[in-house]
């Protein structure tokens, strides 16, 4: 199983319009990719392409994710996921 972890960059966490390119990018994968704020088990880790499941995370700007998938092309798929999750979407 491969694994990353990312940093929120977004200023106003994972909502909203971050949650919706992440999610929209995570579902576009033949992977099932889990996220959980960084230190929860990996048994209580959620499906990444949620929007619901993304911002119920309650993940904030700085806050630390995990993401996790299995498979032929997981470590590029979470490579570019973490891009995503590292690039502030909401800067003007």
């Amino acid at each position: 199983m491969s694994e990353r972890t990312a940093t929120i960059a977004s200023s106003v966490g994972l909502h909203a319009r971050p949650a919706a390119i992440f999610a929209e990018a995570a579902g576009e994968l033949d992977l099932e990719v889990t996220i959980a704020m960084e230190g929860e088990p990996a048994d209580e880790a959620m499906d990444a392409a949620s929007i619901l499941t993304l911002m119920s995370l309650g993940a904030a700007h700085g806050d630390r994710v995990v993401l996790r998938a299995e498979g032929a092309g997981a470590d590029e798929a979470l490579d570019r996921l973490v891009q995503i999750l590292e690039t502030d979407h909401d800067a003007a």
